[in-house]
């Protein structure tokens, strides 16, 4: 798996176009950075940056980038509504993919070593590379501002982790550090500054102070005024998504703005977003709602409808969010997005990968899909129409499993490559070999893990497909049944492929460790207890006899 940082610097200019694309163009230039996203606001007067690319990379383009924007900002002049102390004011580095926290450390350490160095300016550590408890925070640091600055820097207790305590008139200080993804999101009002700035205070974890705190945990806040929109922002930062969602933080606005009489008029997503936040705004609606909304596109554009992002310019999820711009690894590596006939051709051919634990995962994939198909294909038709909320009811299982079964073909194949790279290791000292025999450990258990994976998720299919049998469309039934096979092939596939690199684990503790519902499939032939044989061949439901 390919390492993957995301760098998202905010420089504190969103009108000058030169300036901005003077920056977007050192970021460009930066051999390995991939620039996803530029978000210019001229009422903030701040331009959000992100890109990706290896950690050593990415610090490159963001030294680069401060580089441009040292020879072009003068913050004597800068003037807007987003808070800010220096031309550069705030320059995270986020773990995306194969990177641990600690390396995004390393990379702020480094990058705020260097700025420091090289433009003789103050910087300041933050987040989870901060040095002192009271410098985790951004606001804190960030408190008064670059106006501020002058008195601050005097003071023993604000001296910046590298650079001069002296005041830099042009360029501020900036602030460096790691943290998880945040999720920059603003909501819309036609209301004043003021009453905004109200309804932020009082949703912010911070609230308006010790003895006031706000109501929405892992969240800062502020209200602002966007004369270009003539219309003003609830602007909240997202610091962890998954303790406070999208979705809470648009339905307490909107509480707020009820109570105060004031209307919202949508929202605003700023920079790029992990899809997971996206879906868990469409899991909520569709709970709230009761909706039966299963393909991802469709789910996204819920998303856009119930939060008005589209209300100040269009969102395309495709251009926004993380995952659609930067897959986990190109179509030349990935098995998934190869046409069928290319897949097939490289599992007959002589190499050891893909195998039989890609195509385990491949027909149980299929299996999935197929019964997810019979459930639709009875769905939403009038003769079925009693069924509907048992059908809304069976067929997620299905269509989620699909999806995850299929990463499982690439994930496969990725372990056990993980094992063959582990075997090439040198073995010609004692530290050699221990390191060699601990790295063929850890591909032996990846190669344990993906199929045990697999057995337990399509094991616990099989009720809701006993279930759906009963009622599945007859026009359909030979699907079904092939659903079943090719699930029920899936599971022993899985199942030999743990037994066959399970052997030569000698962590007996992960050895005796019980897998989760998963339960033996040598018996009779016939799979999992309650499981395909209980569907095609007489125990439990029967397709040939279930009847809709």
């Amino acid at each position: 798996m390919s390492q993957l940082v995301e760098c998202v610097p905010n420089f504190s200019e969103g009108k000058n176009q030169e300036v901005i694309d003077a920056i977007s163009r050192a970021v460009v230039q930066t051999p390995g950075c991939v620039l996803l996203d530029v978000d210019a606001g001229p009422s903030t007067n701040r331009t959000v940056y992100t890109f990706v690319g290896r950690p050593e990379d990415v610090v490159e383009g963001a030294l680069n980038a401060a580089r441009a924007a040292h020879r072009l900002i003068d913050m004597g002049r800068h003037r807007g509504e987003h808070p800010r102390m220096g031309a550069l004011d705030v320059c995270p580095f986020i773990p995306v993919r194969g990177v641990t926290m600690d390396e995004c450390v390393l990379c702020a350490q480094a990058f705020g070593q260097r700025l420091a160095e090289e433009l003789g300016v103050p910087v300041y550590l933050y987040g989870e590379a901060a040095q002192t408890a009271s410098r985790q925070s951004l606001p804190a640091i960030r408190a008064g501002e670059y106006e501020a600055l002058p008195e601050k820097l005097k003071q023993a207790e604000w001296a910046p982790d590298f650079g001069p305590s002296s005041f830099v008139p042009s360029w501020g200080a900036t602030v460096t550090g790691a943290r998880k993804f945040l999720i920059a999101f603003n909501v819309n009002l036609l209301s004043t500054r003021e009453q905004a700035h109200r309804i932020a205070l009082d949703l912010r974890e911070q609230g308006r102070g010790k003895d006031r705190p706000g109501r929405l945990r892992k969240v800062q806040g502020i209200g602002w005024y966007l004369d270009e929109k003539n219309l003003a922002q609830v602007s909240m930062n997202l610091l962890d998504f998954e303790v406070t969602g999208l979705h809470t933080v648009y339905e307490e606005t909107c509480r707020e703005a009820q109570g105060l009489s004031l209307p919202v008029v949508g929202s605003q997503l700023v920079g790029l977003v992990p899809l997971k936040a996206l879906l868990d705004v469409a899991a909520f609606y569709c709970e709230k709602e009761n909706l039966f909304v299963l393909e991802e596109g469709q789910r996204l554009r819920l998303v856009v409808n119930r939060l008005g992002l589209d209300s100040l310019s269009p969102f395309n999820p495709k251009e926004r969010v993380i995952e659609y711009l930067v897959p986990e690894a190109g179509p030349e590596q990935s098995l998934v997005d190869q046409p069928l006939r290319t897949f097939v051709r490289e599992v007959g051919a002589r190499s050891a990968a893909p195998g039989g634990g890609s195509v385990a995962a491949a027909s149980a994939a299929m299996g999935a899909a197929l019964a997810s198909m019979a459930g639709l294909m009875t769905y939403g038709r009038r003769q079925f129409e009693h069924l509907d909320a048992t059908l809304r009811r069976l067929i997620p299982p299905f269509h989620a499993a699909w999806a995850e079964l299929t990463a499982m073909v690439d994930a496969d194949a990725r372990a056990f490559e993980a094992y063959l790279k582990a075997t090439k290791l040198p073995k010609n000292t004692p530290e050699d070999k221990d390191r060699r025999a601990a790295a063929l450990q850890e591909g032996l258990k990846r190669a344990v893990a993906v199929p045990l994976a697999l057995a337990e998720m399509v094991t616990s299919l099989w009720p809701a497909l006993q279930e759906l049998a009963l009622c599945v469309n007859l026009a359909c039934r030979s699907d079904l049944q092939v659903a079943v096979k090719a699930l029920e092939t899936g599971v022993f596939g899985a199942y030999f492929n743990v037994l066959i690199n399970l052997k030569d684990v000698t962590d007996d503790a992960f050895k005796d460790q019980p897998p989760a519902g998963s339960q033996d499939p040598g018996g009779t032939g016939a799979g999992p207890a309650g499981g395909p044989a209980g569907v095609t061949a007489g125990r439990g439901t029967s397709l040939d006899t279930a009847s809709p």
